[in-house]
């Protein structure tokens, strides 16, 4: 499978119905290696590398930068077992919008979800979380 192959099934319907991810990549983040393995959110070398490192306790105060959008912290397990997950939640746009973000670990690689505007948080990290036990499985 192609790492196209996991972003575009991260883009599918869930059991609601709808298709919850809008938009998503599947990032390097070993040292030296943080740039977008796939997918077409425009997550820079920079914030792969903040969200990578293993110090992220000024995320909760100063919030994240995903893909040039401010986002503020939700809950962050991404060191956690077997949750391996982040989830952040847009500032709002110029209409008001507020969108979902899901960043998964796994050893070499994180991927990362950004949900409609419709989609819950739930609906975002279940999609990711799908690829990254895949992945973590597969010895990525």
């Amino acid at each position: 499978m192609s790492w196209n192959a996991y972003i575009d099934s991260m883009k599918t319907a869930d059991q609601s119905g709808t298709a919850p991810v809008a938009q998503a990549a599947i990032c390097g983040c070993t040292s030296g290696q943080e740039s977008v393995w796939a997918g077409t959110l425009q997550v820079t070398a920079d914030e792969i590398k903040k969200l990578c490192a293993s110090d992220r306790s000024s995320f909760a105060q100063n919030g994240v930068y995903i893909a040039g959008r401010r986002c503020r912290l939700i809950r962050d397990q991404l060191d956690v077992d077997p949750m391996f997950a982040m989830d952040v939640k847009t500032a709002a746009d110029a209409e008001g919008n507020t969108y979902s973000i899901c960043v998964g670990k796994t050893k070499q690689a994180i991927v990362i979800a950004m949900g409609t505007k419709d989609a819950s948080g739930g609906q975002v990290s279940n999609k990711v979380h799908t690829v990254v036990e895949h992945l973590r499985k597969a010895g990525y």
